[in-house]
């Protein structure tokens, strides 16, 4: 083979693999800045910090919960993001602690779609545990909350 080409070759080769680690950087740093407004809002919460979990949504975000009556139906029931912050600064710092126990991230531009089984506490006693659905979306302030809906149960917990 001529000697230039296999220059050119290498040379592309090269740049594809340089593409693909910046790639790779970016969605790493994607994929890091919407778990911490997810922190942001769990931290939030611990701390009895109403302006924290606010600030982790964006304005029109929807709050559901999913949940069975008595009579072992489904039920979804709506949260506002307001009502959900008057609750939390009524709380004392620490009384509130719900703990992540995976991220699972998947972001498409400025979508970010985020799975996070987790426990919850209130004033250190087991309550529930269930899965959180975060939708976030790249605003020019940065990754916000658009919508999050989650399941709670009190058995079938880890």
């Amino acid at each position: 083979m001529n000697k230039k080409i296999i220059f050119l070759l290498t040379c592309l080769i090269c740049l594809q693999v340089q593409a693909s680690f910046v790639l790779a950087q970016d969605k790493s740093t994607d994929e890091a800045a919407v778990q911490q407004v997810i922190e942001n809002l769990f931290d939030g919460m611990r701390g009895a910090d109403s302006a924290m979990v606010a600030s982790a949504f964006a304005e029109g975000a929807i709050m559901q919960t999913i949940s069975q009556n008595q009579a072992g139906e489904t039920v979804v029931r709506g949260n506002a993001v307001a009502a959900f912050t008057r609750s939390i600064a009524a709380q004392n710092a620490n009384t509130l602690d719900e703990r992540i126990q995976d991220y699972e991230i998947r972001i498409d531009g400025n979508l970010a779609s985020v799975w996070t089984p987790y426990s919850f506490y209130f004033d250190g006693n087991f309550s529930h545990c269930g899965v959180n659905s975060f939708q976030l979306v790249r605003m020019a302030e940065g990754w916000k909350i658009v919508y999050l809906i989650d399941t709670r149960r009190k058995e079938g917990c880890e």
